[in-house]
């Protein structure tokens, strides 16, 4: 696994992108993994199909961010007391500046997990990185620090934490914890993206991992976001909820009961209807979005118990596609639940990834660094 972590590469069909095509964000443009290429390649080995690799001296679990010919990705050492972030040039792969982070203070963690699972986000004048309980780091394109958040307070979870910042219009968004401990918080924050400053803040007295999502619902923007009431990880499928907030107040609009423990997926949304996945137990949900309140009565269908999903889905038409955690990928009816196909033999291994898709492809990568496509 670390071996995967420790080797940055770039594939033959990213040189002959154009520099417009900007991957932003944890998960792209959309946040839902969507990319408009249609030339990725179908294999690759250690020199087949690579335009680039280059070392990296650290692991981390975030996804690259692209803003024309630059590359922004986040690593930590391995006790967490340097947290930073890169700057690569997307021509060849050399390293522009970095930036590092100390944390003195010990903060947990496990396993394969980094105190570097957010990406950073970037609007292409400013790039943004989250660095747990080391706080939000905001830097220009030259590596000038332009403001950090070092007042947000520890997230003690066993697990560590995973939300990635998210831009919306003039502010950063950014979900802090989770926290199982009595003192810590579990909280939204908005800040102003040229200042730092806080524009609005909101506790909820629920844990995730999940990275919120801006969706358009019926003209109106909204923040979705699943959580755990109790994020020690009990399994009745009434502990969790998917919540929608307006992103420019924090405010509730919405909230859908359905989910369990441990949401560490990001939440899909598509045709009207938002689907979410939990960790552990393994919930899925897919609610009609246009009320108010509570929706639970809207939800369209209900998965109680499956293999614990790690990462995110993908809605492909009228499919939403699901990887569980023994890399093996599910297809189901988006507006019923109904289960197409799946493979049931574990084609590479455990999978913590999230879908790629681009046009009828769906990529998927194992732990051990093998990808596997498959046809949407």
């Amino acid at each position: 696994m670390k071996h995967a972590f420790h080797v940055f590469v770039a594939l033959v069909a990213a040189a002959t992108m154009v520099y417009a095509d900007n991957w932003p964000a944890w998960r792209g443009p959309t946040g839902q993994g969507h990319s408009d290429e249609k030339n990725l390649p179908l294999k690759w080995s250690a020199k087949e199909n690579v335009k680039w690799k280059v070392p990296l001296a650290n692991p981390g679990n975030s996804t690259p961010v692209i803003w024309g010919d630059k590359i922004f990705l986040t690593q930590a050492n391995k006790d967490g007391t340097v947290r930073s972030l890169l700057c690569l040039a997307r021509a060849n792969g050399k390293l522009l500046w970095q930036k590092d982070v100390e944390y003195a203070d010990k903060e947990k963690n496990w396993g394969g997990i980094t105190y570097t699972n957010a990406s950073a986000v970037t609007d292409g004048e400013r790039v943004v990185a989250c660095f747990a309980s080391a706080g939000l780091y905001c830097y220009d394109f030259d590596g000038k620090e332009l403001w950090k958040r070092t007042d947000l307070g520890k997230w003690e979870h066993q697990f560590g934490n995973g939300s990635s910042p998210v831009i919306y219009r003039d502010i950063v968004i950014q979900w802090c914890g989770p926290n199982e401990t009595n003192m810590g918080r579990n909280f939204l924050i908005a800040v102003d993206k040229k200042t730092g400053k806080t524009v609005w803040e909101k506790d909820q007295h629920y844990g995730s991992w999940s990275t919120p999502l801006i969706a358009s619902v019926n003209g109106q923007d909204q923040l979705i976001l699943g959580m755990s009431r109790d994020v020690k990880g009990a399994a009745d499928p009434q502990t969790g909820y998917l919540k929608g907030f307006d992103p420019k107040t924090g405010n509730e609009i919405w909230h859908c009961r359905g989910l369990n423990s441990y949401n560490y997926t990001s939440p899909l949304f598509a045709n009207g209807i938002a689907v979410a996945m939990s960790g552990y137990g393994g919930s899925a949900i897919a609610v009609k979005l246009g009320g108010t309140g509570d929706i639970t009565k809207d939800r369209l269908w209900l998965h109680p118990k499956n293999i614990q999903r790690v990462g995110s889905g993908a809605i492909v038409g009228d499919h939403c596609y699901m990887v569980d955690e023994n890399g093996l990928p599910h297809c189901y009816e988006l507006t019923t639940g109904k289960d197409l196909w799946n493979i049931e033999k574990r084609p590479g291994g455990s999978t913590w990834s999230s879908i790629l898709v681009s046009g009828d492809r769906l990529y998927i990568q194992c732990q051990n660094g093998d990808t596997h496509v498959f046809a949407a």
